[in-house]
C-alpha cells in the first residue's frame, strides 16, 4: 500500500524553517522581505521563523539595506559560528581531515599518509579516528556543536544495512565493511554523533556543484582523477545514484576489450589505461627508470618533468609526451561517453591528478573529447578544471552533515527520521533538498 504523503504541521514548520535557513545560507544576507518573496512564505510566517532561528543563535542581524521610500530593512544571515562540520577524505595516498565552520571555512586540518597497499579498515579507521580528535582539539570545538562527521571514501557505498553504511571498495579489497559501525563512538565523540559515508567522487561532485565551478548548472559531470578515475553525473540537479548507489563507476567502462589489467580485476577500463597508478606503471613498462618505492604524486611530478622539462635546453623526452598524450586521448575518449550519455552542460575535472596533469593535458583532452562524441551535444559542453582544488572532497564530505542540518529546519535534537531521512540517507538525499541555484551561478 502506497505510503501517505500528507504532511503534519510539524512537517510544515520544518520545511518552512528549512527553507528559510537555505535561501539565507546561498543568498544571503536577506531581508525578511527578500526572503518572502524567495520563499513564497507570508510575512507572519518568516517573521515567526526568522524569530525563532534568532533567538536559537542560528541566524542574525548583518546590517541594512535601503528600501525605496521605507525605512532601511534589516538584513539576516546564518551564524558561521553556530555550529560546525568535519569532513573526511579517504584517499589513495592520504587521509585528510578538516574541520570547517558553517560557512565552509577551514578552521583546522590534518593528514596521515598511507603507505603503498597500506588500506588495511583498521589502520583507516584509525586515522580518521585521530584525524577527528586532532582538529576538534586544535581548534577547542564545543562538542554540542558538532552537526557531524562526513566520509568520501573510494568504492561503491551501501545504505541498506541496519548498522550503517557499508562499503564495497574493490580497488583497495574493501568487501563490505560496515565503516559506519566502525566509526561511531571513536575520536571521543559521543556514540549519537553521526557520520554520513559517500563515494569520493560523490563528495567532489557535490562541493562542486555547491561552492564551485558547478554553480547554477543542472547537468554536469564532476571528474575525479587520482590514482584511479571516477565521476558523479549530476542530471536535473540531482546526483545519479542508481539503485544500489553504484552508479557512474565511469572509470571502469570498457575501452578496450581483453586490455590491460584493472585494479577491479577485469580488463580493458579506463582507469587502467588513463589512472594515475596506470599512467605510471606504462611509463615503467617503457623504461623509466621509477623505484617502485616511489610515492604517484612524486612519479606524475617526474613524468611531467621529463614531458615538459623547464629547461629551454632541456629536450622533451619523447617517451614521457608520448605516454601522456596516449592518456589525453583516453580520457578524451572517456570524457565522449559522459557526453553522448548525459548531455552535460559542463564537465569539470579535480582529484590531485587531475589538478597536477591539466595544465598540460586539458586542450588534447578537450580536443578528443569532442572528436569521439556526437556533433551535436559535444557543441553544446564545457570542459574546465574543478574550483575548489585539492580539498573538494572533504569539503563535499562536510556537506553531509550539512545537508542534514537544512533537512531538519536546524533543529540538532530532531533525529534525521523525523524528516522521512536515516543518518546516512541525509547526506545521501542532500541533491534532493537542494538544485543547484541559479542565482549562484
Amino acid at each position: 500500500m502506497p505510503a501517505s504523503n500528507r504532511q503534519t504541521i510539524r512537517d510544515l514548520r520544518r520545511n518552512s524553517r528549512s527553507a528559510v535557513l537555505q535561501r539565507l545560507y546561498f543568498d544571503g544576507p536577506m531581508s525578511r522581505q527578500a526572503l518572502g518573496t524567495a520563499t513564497g512564505l507570508s510575512s507572519g510566517s518568516i517573521s515567526t521563523i526568522t524569530a525563532e532561528l534568532v533567538a536559537e543563535g542560528l541566524i542574525e542581524e548583518a546590517g541594512t539595506v535601503g528600501s525605496d521610500g521605507g525605512r532601511p530593512r534589516n538584513l539576516l544571515r546564518v551564524r558561521a559560528g553556530c555550529a560546525y562540520l568535519v569532513g573526511v577524505d579517504v584517499g589513495e595516498t592520504r587521509v585528510r581531515v578538516e574541520l570547517f565552520d558553517l560557512d565552509l571555512t577551514e578552521l583546522a586540518r590534518c593528514e596521515h599518509p598511507l603507505e603503498r597497499d597500506g588500506h588495511d579498515v583498521d589502520t583507516v579507521v584509525r586515522h580518521i579516528s585521530e584525524g577527528v580528535a586532532d582538529v576538534l582539539g586544535q581548534a577547542s570545538i564545543p562538542l554540542e556543536l558538532l552537526l557531524g562527521v562526513g566520509v568520501g571514501v573510494p568504492g561503491i557505498v551501501e545504505r541498506r544495512s541496519p548498522d550503517g553504511a557499508l562499503v564495497h571498495g574493490q580497488t583497495i579489497g574493501w568487501d563490505a565493511i560496515p565503516l559506519e559501525a566502525m566509526l561511531r563512538g571513536t575520536a571521543g565523540l559521543p556514540e549519537e554523533t553521526p557520520f554520513f559515508i559517500e563515494n569520493g567522487a560523490q563528495t567532489l561532485g557535490r562541493a562542486e556543484m555547491w561552492f564551485g565551478g558547478g554553480r547554477g548548472t543542472a547537468d554536469a559531470a564532476i571528474v575525479l582523477f587520482g590514482s584511479g578515475i571516477g565521476a558523479c553525473v549530476v542530471t536535473g540537479g540531482t546526483i545519479l545514484e542508481g539503485t544500489r548507489s553504484s552508479a557512474s563507476e565511469w572509470g571502469h567502462m570498457t575501452v578496450r576489450v581483453g586490455g590491460r589489467r584493472c585494479r577491479c580485476g577485469s580488463r580493458g577500463c579506463l582507469e587502467a589505461y588513463a589512472g594515475a597508478e596506470a599512467l605510471v606503471e606504462r611509463w615503467r613498462e617503457q623504461g623509466a627508470a621509477i623505484s617502485p618505492d616511489t610515492d604517484e604524486e612524486s612519479a606524475i611530478a617526474a613524468l611531467i618533468a621529463a614531458a615538459h622539462p623547464r629547461d629551454p635546453g632541456t629536450a622533451p623526452d619523447p617517451v614521457a609526451a608520448a605516454v601522456l598524450a596516449e592518456t589525453a586521448e583516453y580520457l578524451g575518449a572517456g570524457l565522449s561517453n559522459l557526453i553522448n550519455l548525459y548531455n552535460p552542460e559542463r564537465i569539470l575535472l579535480g582529484g590531485w591528478a587531475g589538478l597536477q596533469l591539466a595544465p598540460y593535458l586539458l586542450d588534447e583532452v578537450r580536443r578528443h573529447a569532442v572528436a569521439y562524441s556526437l556533433r551535436y551535444p559535444a557543441e553544446r559542453v564545457t570542459i574546465d578544471v574543478g574550483r575548489l582544488g585539492p580539498d573538494a572532497v572533504t569539503v563535499g564530505a562536510a556537506t553531509l552533515p550539512l545537508a542534514r542540518f537544512f533537512a531538519s529546519g536546524g533543529r540538532r535534537s530532531e533525529p534525521a527520521g523525523e524528516a522521512g531521512l536515516t543518518p546516512g540517507q541525509a547526506g545521501w538525499r542532500a541533491s534532493l533538498l537542494l538544485r543547484a541555484p541559479a542565482s549562484q551561478g
